[in-house]
């Protein structure tokens, strides 16, 4: 089983960095629905003000490969363009568990 784990921070202002990342979560979370290569699926908004990554996603897959068809997914495409024009950084970790 992989762990694909991905963080993203958003440029903008704070409301329109916490629009954004609200948005993005609640298209990523219908996601599992979806694409049967996703396992499971969660979100997290950063609430802690002292930090400045927004979100993070946690997806699980049983293979790499389902990562990548996930990542290639209709749905999934969709999804990312929500946060097209507000995306400063973002970083991946995929590793086995």
């Amino acid at each position: 089983m992989v762990k694909h784990v991905v963080t993203f921070k958003f440029k903008g202002s704070d409301s329109e960095r916490k629009e954004c990342a609200r948005k993005f979560a609640d298209a990523l979370m219908a996601l599992p629905a979806q694409i049967e290569e996703l396992i499971s699926m969660e979100v997290g908004i950063n609430e802690n003000p002292a930090e400045t990554w927004d979100l993070v996603l946690t997806a699980t897959a049983a293979t790499l490969d389902d990562v990548a068809k996930y990542s290639a997914h209709p749905a999934h495409v969709a999804a990312v363009q929500i946060i097209a024009p507000y995306k400063e950084s973002r970083a991946c970790v995929d590793y086995t568990v």
